[in-house]
């Protein structure tokens, strides 16, 4: 057995082992935190880096962007700027790589960081560990407890060991991390010195930028000799301009003069003759004023040449036309000419229609070859510049010569009228065509005549001379009892045509709010106008064939596909700012009224579809696209879902896209 003593030695013996156990674990521990501290110190040097690279990126990416602003003033070193465009991706390649080496850094810290935890926990687990040794050394001195105090001391002897086994594992998983890290180090360097090498490449360009600013310095300094020059140019060019219209202006003057002396002479002769009682021609009679008024146009003369049309429903006459347009080599869209000649009948709501476009679009040939396809009569009058009064539109009495001197619209006019001229032609339609009417002032020469027309009572009172006297055109002559009056009647259709270009002049809201605007736009592909079939003879249309074809806008005031979609309009144009009234809602429901019924059309969805290409859409004229974003794609989804016309909505999308130059909304045309 062992004895007391012996006892008391091994217990003695177990309590310092135990005791050099958790001096080694001290130890180690110390060893495993110095040890973590050091990567921590290596990850923020690393960050450091990265940062100063970041830096020097950012610094390079300034530059390119001084460069690229450079380069922008020099059209032939474009392709350096691509260059320098591909060096920055490739930096920005780069820095993605070291993001992705920062998120391992990232890593590691949060490694290390947990291990510093964990040996905060272990001081932690330690402490108690202290309070137990003491009370061992409490336990020595009671050595009936000292073997039960050595079995318990064995017990965490092994816990311990197996917590220092645990230590070792993440010493072992703390050496790779610093592997990990000597090898972002050894990146580092790399970066480094491609840093370096990049900063030379910097150099070399802002070498060469240095020389581009010169070359830039000397074609602006060339270029400042060359607008001195033109500028020089076109001062002698203006003078010759100048001269030109000093010599142009003395021309109109000495033919002023020369028509001055003629309408004396002929004044004069008018005298002799009416004194010796004979008139100027040898005849007897009086001179009459209206003898130039009266006199047959060759429009007149061409539809008198015309046998009659045969009584024909409204699709096979716009076959016809059809035919007749092959014939002559042109190609419309069939919609094209369903609208222009819808627009044609709606003269009563819509006093005119007018197509524009760029010029060589075939705006006067789709006129003039619909008419004689109709068997309407055609007179084209050519708008000229300086055209500023009604009467450059009807004509002037000539007070030296006592006569009024007609246009020959004024002329056809006459001889359209029958109210007021017994001769005039019976049951006949007849065309007048306003050829480029924006080279001059609309408003100054057409304004008149155009109210002269909205004011014409329904067809069904143009026999009351009261209802039409507002509408009729007084001539003004004097020294005659009773002036001869001219009443614009329902058998005369009107249009216009007219180009957008630097020579002319933008149409104003009253004919814009009284017109059909149909805007021919650029087109896709040149076509080659060849010739197909032959153009069959004109026959005479008559008014009551045309008045048969025509229907009011009531017939359609209980369709509420019409009225519903009418009243979408309405609500579209009045967030627009831009609403309409009575006059407009009911034009538009008389077109759609009066829109034909011909195989391979849509009806009503085609015509409202019309009206927002030729009445609403050159009413935005001038809106703010960036403002008004909104409001457009709702035009565009009434468009396209509800008129169905995904042609229109295309062009309406362009159209905005050409506003961003600018900013405010042009309506361009839509391509059929």
């Amino acid at each position: 057995m062992l004895t007391d003593n012996t006892i008391l030695v091994l217990a003695i013996a177990g309590v310092l082992i135990l005791l050099a156990i958790v001096q080694l674990f001290l130890a180690v521990r110390h060893d495993n935190v110095v040890t973590a501290q050091g990567p921590l110190a290596t990850l923020e040097a690393l960050e450091a880096q990265i940062e100063v690279k970041r830096n020097t990126l950012d610094d390079l990416e300034a530059e390119l962007e001084k460069r690229r602003e450079a380069m922008a003033i020099v059209a032939d070193v474009q392709a350096e700027v691509d260059g320098l465009r591909r060096q920055k991706e490739e930096l920005l390649a780069e820095w993605e790589s070291l993001r992705e080496r920062r998120d391992e850094v990232a890593a590691v810290r949060q490694e290390t960081e947990a291990i510093v935890i964990e040996r905060q926990q272990l001081e932690s687990e330690i402490a108690p560990l202290r309070a137990e040794y003491l009370a061992v050394k409490e336990r020595l001195e009671k050595a009936e407890e000292l073997l039960a105090r050595i079995d318990a001391l064995k017990r965490e002897h092994e816990e311990i060991s197996g917590q220092v086994d645990d230590l070792r594992d993440k010493k072992r998983e703390l050496e790779e991390a610093e592997e990990r890290v000597s090898r972002l180090e050894a990146r580092a360097k790399d970066l480094e010195t491609d840093n370096a090498r990049l900063e030379g490449r910097k150099s070399s360009h802002e070498t060469e930028l240095g020389e581009l600013n010169a070359r830039v310095a000397s074609e602006r300094e060339a270029l400042a000799q060359t607008q001195t020059e033109h500028a020089r140019i076109g001062a002698e060019v203006a003078a010759q301009a100048q001269d030109m219209r000093r010599i142009a202006g003395e021309i109109e003057t000495l033919k002023e003069t020369r028509g001055m002396l003629d309408a004396r002479l002929a004044y004069l002769k008018a005298e002799i003759a009416r004194k010796e009682g004979r008139s100027v021609d040898g005849e007897t009679s009086e001179a009459d004023p209206l003898r130039e008024l009266k006199e047959t146009p060759p429009v007149i003369k061409a539809m008198r040449s015309w046998g009659p049309a045969p009584r024909e429903n409204e699709a096979d006459a716009i076959k016809r036309v059809e035919r007749r347009l092959r014939a002559k080599g042109l190609d419309y869209p069939a919609r094209t000419l369903r609208a222009f000649h819808t627009a044609m009948k709606v003269n009563e709501t819509t006093q005119m229609a007018v197509l524009a476009g760029i010029s060589g679009t075939g705006k006067s040939q789709l006129p003039r070859q619909y008419a004689a396809g109709m068997g309407i009569g055609f007179l084209q009058v050519p708008v000229q510049p300086r055209w500023d009064s009604p009467q450059d539109l009807m004509g002037f009495y000539n007070y030296i010569e006592s006569k009024f001197r007609p246009t020959d619209m004024a002329r056809a006019l006459w001889a359209m009228d029958e109210l007021n001229n017994d001769d005039a032609e019976q049951d006949r339609m007849m065309m007048i065509l306003l050829d480029e009417m924006n080279l001059a002032r609309v408003e100054y020469y057409f304004s008149d005549f155009l109210s002269r027309l909205e004011s014409r009572p329904r067809p069904s009172d143009v026999g009351d001379a009261n209802e039409r006297k507002d509408a009729e055109i007084e001539l003004e002559i004097p020294n005659m009892e009773r002036a001869p009056r001219i009443f614009p009647g329902y058998n005369l259709l009107f249009a216009g045509t007219m180009n957008e270009d630097e020579s002319t002049q933008s149409l104003s809201d009253k004919v814009v709010d009284r017109a059909n605007i149909i805007r021919f736009a650029a087109p896709k592909k040149i076509r080659d106008g060849q010739a197909d079939g032959e153009a069959e003879p004109t026959k005479a249309l008559s008014q009551e064939t045309w008045n048969r074809w025509s229907r009011s806008s009531a017939s359609v005031a209980g369709d509420k596909r019409v009225t519903g979609r009418v009243e979408e309009m309405l609500d579209l144009m009045r967030e627009f700012k831009r609403p309409f009234g009575h006059r407009l809602g009911r034009a538009i429901m008389a077109y759609a009224a009066n829109y034909p019924e011909v195989e391979g059309g849509r009806g009503v969805d085609d015509a409202l579809a019309d009206q927002v290409e030729m009445r609403l859409l050159p009413k935005l004229r001038g809106v703010e696209v960036d403002m008004a974003g909104p409001q457009f794609s709702k035009l565009k989804t009434f468009v396209e879902r509800d008129l169905g016309d995904d042609a229109l909505a295309q062009a309406i999308d362009e159209s905005m896209t050409l506003a961003e130059a600018t900013g405010q909304f042009v309506w361009s045309g839509v391509t059929r």
